[in-house]
């Protein structure tokens, strides 16, 4: 288990004092797939870092199993990060080094024999599905590709925790989804515990069990990536969440409702079969959906006819599909 409290990280600079995470507090249980979602410069990364001690806390506690990492001598703590791995945005491989040789590496500087690396080396490359890649080059990947050998080096010391900041902003909408899948079906086999950095909603949606919203160096709310997504409470996560508005719809507007899919609706198209079925048009103002393995996962904002009986009507139908949505546009 992963306990930060009152964590706080203060940067120093010749003007000011800058405080890049503040007063964090966070719980994040043995085998979760925990994500911290923001915007750019809102400390997500600061804080990952301070997980293992790469940026040391200014103050406050990072306790793992019941071990306060803050306290621990430079020999104790070189000890405990070996079991903390760590998967970054740009990959971060060794280009003169083979993917085998870049899996090995983590592994040779734990001391461990050669045999006994080949075969944990030959293991990770079967489960990242990389086998026929083991004499490549970096420079002869595509970024999925790389970001695979990566993962299978953080995995090469048998890690309890991997830490992925910023993981697949780097890559492609397709292969981000399946690197995400590769995560989720790692932290099923193994039980690793994942913590995941990202300023995209989809990536939580498709891999996170629980998610804090991070803003200014805190955290503005946190619990259940669907309880989270259906009724944001922090303007932060209401503007991750929510499609984004137009100028046209810069004015609030009477009429509208938000809708919310989370992948549990059936997969039958709502929006042209309501209009069948409750015999009215609506107008859809905005709307930021997608497909995630196959489900709808997304915002959509629609405005509905004047009329209360065939509001009425709309509501009606969504109630009885089961999709969530909330009047006004608003959380």
């Amino acid at each position: 288990m992963i306990e930060l409290k009152d964590l706080t990280k203060e940067f120093k600079t010749s003007k000011a004092e800058v405080f890049a995470v503040r007063d964090v507090n966070l719980t994040i249980q043995n085998g979760e797939v925990f994500g911290i979602i923001g915007f750019s410069g809102a400390g997500k990364s600061t804080l990952v870092r301070c997980i293992n001690l790469l940026e040391r806390p200014t103050s406050g506690s990072v306790i793992i199993n019941g071990v306060d990492l803050t306290r621990l001598s430079t020999k104790e703590l070189r000890e405990a990060r070996k079991k903390i791995g760590m998967i970054f945005q740009q990959f971060n491989l060794l280009s003169q080094r083979t993917v085998e040789a870049n899996i090995r590496y983590p592994l040779e500087i734990a001391g461990v024999k050669r045999e006994a690396a080949d075969a944990r080396v030959k293991e990770l490359l079967e489960l990242v599905d990389l086998t026929d890649k083991a004499k490549a080059y970096p420079s002869q990947l595509s970024g999925g590709q790389k970001q695979r050998v990566a993962i299978a080096r953080a995995l090469a010391p048998e890690p309890e925790i991997i830490l992925c900041d910023e993981a697949t902003s780097a890559l492609d909408p397709i292969t981000t989804s399946s690197i995400l899948d590769l995560l989720k079906s790692l932290n099923q086999k193994l039980g690793v515990t994942i913590v995941v950095i990202t300023h995209e909603m989809r990536v939580v949606e498709q891999i996170c069990d629980r998610v804090a919203v991070m803003s200014a160096g805190e955290i503005k709310e946190e619990g259940t990536v669907r309880g989270v997504f259906l009724n944001p409470q922090s303007e932060t996560a209401k503007r991750l969440i929510e499609p984004s508005h137009s100028d046209a719809l810069s004015t609030p507007r009477a009429n509208t409702l938000r809708l919310a899919f989370t992948g549990d609706e059936s997969g039958a198209p709502v929006i042209s079969d309501m209009t069948i079925q409750c015999d009215t048009m609506v107008n859809i103002l905005a709307a930021n959906t997608e497909n995630i393995g196959g489900k709808a996962f997304g915002q959509m904002l629609i405005e509905l006819p004047e009329d209360a009986a065939s509001q009425k009507k709309i509501k009606d139908y969504l109630d009885g599909r089961g999709i969530h949505y909330e009047e006004g546009g608003d959380a």
